[in-house]
């Protein structure tokens, strides 16, 4: 490919290498040779300050010092003379002292002045670089005087640092230029590697412009082109999906125009049940008033009854619309539901006080089970109208021992509340229906005490406006509703 990443990256990294090469080649010929005379002047300053501190401490004589003194020099090259004041050698590191002072005297006094360079003065000694006239060498000269007036003389030679620098960037362009073929070699078959699974990904992406979702990215590892490679194979999967769904859409839209049709009849449903349970009312209602119109009944204890007939039947209906109304509001969500930490036994012990006079006038006993305080989370007004329709339903359809239990049971995470009524089971294939609009086990005896079916439909939509579950279940003896609260503090 033209414009191959490869290409780019080995041309990139070649770049930096012969870069990195001449870099060195251009340090190594401008500044190791200043580099090397600044290291002699440094040894030469060390061994004159290791004398002059021991003249200080009056250590000139110790052994410890003249073979630390020895040592320094050998190590350094030095040759050092101490010269005492009256011209006598109190210190030499060489054989023939004689011939080592002349060389010092000719290189101090007899060199040509103006080729000698300081390159430090101070009041107590002074470096210079100078050269040997006989042997042409450079040495590094260092006279002064020590703490004690002695003259010491030093001296070192810098050897020819060019020849050095010849062949060292000899040898770095040898290395330079094998490091560069190497370094080529080694970057391109990485970047290769590298490459190759972007390439693969390249074609995945052609074919899948083809709408060929079958070609699948190998990953090999987990590094960022391998989790590309694993996003390309969701994205291609995924629209996979989307297309066949997209295929599919006629078959989608007949079915929600199935479902419109199937609301429509549940709207049906649901006038033709409101002016069900409207009409028996509305004629009660009518009979009767037509009757105390007519004065079929003179007395008053008749008028009375007609007038508490007329009464019960427009309190139905009243409560009828009342519940249709909240039922309303929890299905489309307008209904606000206020989240609030409140004690669920203080709740329950209120509906079960409530509802004591029902329970007397029917002869049913009430066991409640838990102990407060417990704390849940919901709406506190809204529990109460769940509790109050369970408890409600099971003193209608309580019979036989005509026994009610309430449990509340704590969990982890949840309250669970139990209403158990003694009695006859509901039908297992009702126990799915109970909880739709207008829905009636035993028609007749809702009918006697009133129901009109919604009443455990709201409880059904308080429950889902809380995101917590309800249920039946028919279990000894009788029928057990329950429900279940929040009561974790976050």
């Amino acid at each position: 490919m033209k414009h191959s990443i490869t290409g780019k990256i080995t041309a990139i990294m070649i770049s930096i290498v012969t870069g990195t090469v001449l870099l060195c080649w251009f340090a190594n010929n401008s500044l190791l040779e200043n580099y090397y005379v600044e290291h002699k002047q440094k040894k030469l300053l060390d061994t004159f300050e290791m004398a002059d501190k021991a003249i200080r401490e009056e250590r000139e004589n110790e052994e410890s010092f003249q073979i630390e003194l020895e040592k320094q020099c050998a190590n350094s090259n030095i040759t050092m003379m101490i010269i005492s004041s009256d011209r006598t050698i109190m210190h030499s590191n060489v054989g023939d002292d004689e011939e080592l002072l002349l060389q010092f005297m000719e290189l101090i006094f007899h060199v040509d002045r103006h080729k000698a360079k300081v390159l430090e003065n101070t009041e107590q000694y002074m470096v210079e670089k100078t050269k040997d006239s006989r042997f042409h060498t450079d040495y590094l000269v260092l006279w002064g005087n020590l703490q004690n007036g002695n003259l010491i003389l030093m001296r070192t030679a810098v050897e020819s640092i060019k020849e050095s620098v010849e062949i060292a960037n000899q040898f770095l362009a040898y290395v330079g230029i094998t490091a560069v073929v190497v370094c080529a070699v080694i970057i391109y078959v990485v970047t290769r590697r590298i490459t190759n699974p972007i390439l693969q990904l390249t074609n995945i992406s052609r074919r899948m412009t083809n709408l060929d979702f079958d070609a699948k990215f190998r990953s090999r590892g987990q590094n960022e082109i391998d989790l590309l490679g694993e996003h390309m194979n969701q994205l291609s999967e995924t629209l996979e999906n989307t297309i066949s769904e997209l295929k599919s859409a006629n078959n989608e839209l007949k079915t929600d125009i199935e479902k419109r049709m199937e609301i429509d009849e549940m709207r049906k449903d649901f006038i033709s049940n409101v002016s069900h349970e409207f009409k028996t009312p509305i004629a009660l209602i009518q009979g009767y008033a037509e009757g105390l119109r007519e004065c079929i009944n003179d007395d008053a204890d008749s008028r009375e009854f007609y007038c508490e007939v007329i009464m019960d039947e427009a309190d139905k209906m009243n409560q009828l619309v009342k519940n249709l109304l909240t039922l309303n509001q929890l299905e489309s969500g307008s209904e606000q539901v206020v989240f609030e930490r409140f004690d669920l036994m203080e709740v329950v012990e209120g509906v079960v006080h409530a509802t004591a006079i029902l329970r007397e006038q029917d002869g049913i006993t009430l066991n409640l089970y838990g102990t407060g305080p417990l704390y849940v989370w919901a709406d506190e007004f809204k529990t109460e109208q769940v509790l109050t329709n369970y408890i409600s339903n099971a003193i209608h359809y309580a019979s036989g021992e005509k026994r009610i239990e309430v449990s509340v049971v704590p969990g982890v995470e949840v309250v669970r509340v139990e209403v158990f009524n003694t009695g006859s089971h509901i039908p297992e294939e009702e126990l799915e229906h109970i909880w739709d609009k207008f829905y009636k086990v035993d028609k007749a005896r809702t009918r006697e005490y009133g129901g009109n079916g919604i009443g455990l439909s709201i409880v059904k939509a308080i429950m889902d406006s809380f995101h917590r579950e309800c249920g039946v279940d028919n279990v000894d003896q009788g029928v057990r509703f329950w429900f279940e609260l929040d009561n974790r503090s976050q």
